[in-house]
């Protein structure tokens, strides 16, 4: 005889409220990509080190930000933070901080003195890096981390590359780039100044390396055609800024006109105002259309540097120039109005640009020049086999974040091409955006702003201008840290699902589904703060 139904219920059955078998689409747990890791040209792990930064483990956290780029003091200074631009964090009040926490981290590394550690193999190969600059540094570190034996050789008197000598010590104070050379140099990697590679074949040759990479910085400023009278003094803006490093600055008179619209002018402008000087930048087109970033334009004016838009020189003569107005066309071109002005002028400093010398590579079998750059493969390799190169010789943009990445990305295929294998990167997931994110469960913390000296000390000093945070305000910013796309156990989840069919795993753990009770009602995913959780069709 049959039982009676209720008898037959399985326990483990769907009868028994196992809803999962009433499912079409399942929730999952997945990591995305934050959009500031997304836009950091260095490749740094932005949201992996805010982590450690907002618990207080400065250490951890700094530790983490240089597994991808060496230099944090520097970084934290004169990086131009496009993470900044593309964190979510900005629509529900402002951006993360980050560069001023990562300014705040590496500062306090020097203070406190930490290390990095040193390679435990070796691996008997010698790379040789030609230029001390920020992307030559870079690929030293990350190569001298996985065990090569690693000569960095440099035409100049000091490491440091542009950054030394194309950045003001009003930006950049030369003590914290001597303490963050000096830690990657601990790691054994050799410096020798004053070297200038005139061949690179030859010097391999000489030096036993079984490969290079060129990082040679853009030193050459580029000119251009201006008449000009026997007794005029025209001089280049890079020529201008090296000469700081020395003894004896630039003798340039009292009244400076700069020549450019790019930051190179700007650098120029408020350097030669704190020498006594009196600067006006000509610059034929608008603000707006200046390659300078604006804020650099703003704290240039501020100190009492005198700009002339729409302006082009057209002659320069002892003692004074000729500029031409210009007038934006019905496209937005500037074009010339024959309308002309006379402005005093001691000197005139072009700052028009730079080009590399390349001269080192002359006879190289296989290397492609264009346009005054070395072209090179996906793998920052050139033509040549065993000759990589980056930073400013390579087409791109000339920024010290990029060539710091350039730095790590050439380090690692140096390291497969000498192991006779190929790097491949591990595939990017999908981007955190902003429509994945629930920002109102977030509250208002507005933006920390950096204090920055007073402008009567900063148009008569080299006195760093823009400050950095206190421990205080470092950890409040980083704790403005939205984690986009990665959970940081907020509990929503588990608090919001209906069929208590969120496990909690334990403190760093995160959750998991128990999906034989999720019947994929997505209210989990609706509810994520960060965006954590992604519907997917049963079957996935």
């Amino acid at each position: 005889m049959d039982k009676p139904f209720a008898i037959t219920l399985d326990p483990g059955s769907s009868l028994a409220n196992k809803t999962g078998s009433w499912r079409t689409f399942k929730p999952v747990y997945l990591d995305r990509l934050p959009p500031c890791n997304a836009t950091c040209p260095a490749g740094e792990n932005i949201q992996g080190w805010l982590f450690h930064a907002e618990s207080g483990d400065y250490e951890a956290a700094w530790r983490s930000l240089t597994e991808n780029n060496p230099l944090p003091a520097i970084m934290g200074r004169v990086c131009y933070h496009p993470c900044e631009g593309a964190c979510n964090r900005q629509h529900v009040d402002t951006a993360v901080g980050i560069n001023s926490i990562e300014r705040f981290l590496g500062d306090e590394a020097i203070r406190r003195g930490w290390a990095f550690p040193k390679p435990a193999v070796k691996t008997g190969k010698r790379v040789l890096v030609v230029g001390a600059g920020p992307s030559g540094l870079s690929a030293a570190y990350h190569l001298a981390r996985l065990g090569h034996a690693v000569e960095v050789q440099e035409a100049g008197p000091y490491a440091g590359g542009m950054m030394r000598f194309g950045i003001p010590k009003y930006r950049l104070p030369r003590e914290v780039i001597e303490a963050e050379v000096g830690r990657i140099l601990d790691l054994g990697v050799v410096l020798r100044l004053n070297c200038k590679v005139s061949s690179i074949e030859q010097a391999m040759k000489e030096g036993q390396f079984d490969a290079a990479f060129l990082a040679v910085g853009a030193h050459i400023g580029k000119r251009a055609y201006i008449p000009a009278g026997t007794a005029a003094k025209m001089v280049d803006a890079v020529s201008v800024l090296r000469s700081m490093e020395g003894e004896e600055p630039p003798m340039l008179g009292r009244r400076v006109v700069v020549y450019g619209g790019g930051n190179t002018a700007i650098d120029v402008a408020r350097t030669v105002k704190r020498m006594g000087a009196e600067p006006v930048i000509v610059y034929r087109r608008t603000r707006d259309k200046a390659p300078a970033h604006d804020f650099e334009i703003e704290e240039a004016l501020q100190e009492g540097v005198m700009v002339k838009w729409l302006s082009t020189i057209k002659q320069a003569e002892e003692g004074e120039i000729t500029i031409e107005k210009m007038a934006l066309d019905e496209k937005g071109f500037p074009q010339p109005t024959g309308e002309f002005e006379t402005l005093a002028a001691d000197s005139v400093v072009l700052a028009l640009g730079q080009d590399v010398d390349l001269g080192l590579l002359d006879g190289v079998p296989g290397l492609e020049v264009k346009d005054g750059t070395v072209q090179v493969g996906p793998n920052m390799m050139t033509g040549h086999p065993g000759i990589f190169a980056g930073g400013d010789m390579v087409p791109s943009e000339r920024t010290v974040t990029v060539a710091v990445g350039h730095g790590k990305k050439a380090a690692r295929h140096i390291d497969a091409w000498l192991r006779g294998t190929a790097y491949v990167p591990p595939p990017k997931p999908e981007i955190a955006g902003i429509e994945k994110l629930n920002t109102w469960y977030y509250s208002e913390a507005p933006h920390v702003v950096r204090p920055t000296l007073d402008i009567l000390r900063r148009q008569s000093s080299f006195e760093e201008v823009v400050q950095g945070l206190d421990e205080t305000n470092a950890l409040f910013e980083a704790r403005r840290c939205l984690s986009c796309g990665n959970c940081f156990e907020c509990d929503n989840c588990y608090g919001v699902c209906p069929d208590n069919a969120v496990i909690k795993l334990g403190p760093g753990k995160r959750f998991e589904f128990n999906y034989d009770y999720c019947k994929g009602c997505g209210i989990c995913a609706t509810e994520c703060p960060c965006g954590a959780i992604k519907m997917v069709a049963e079957g996935n």
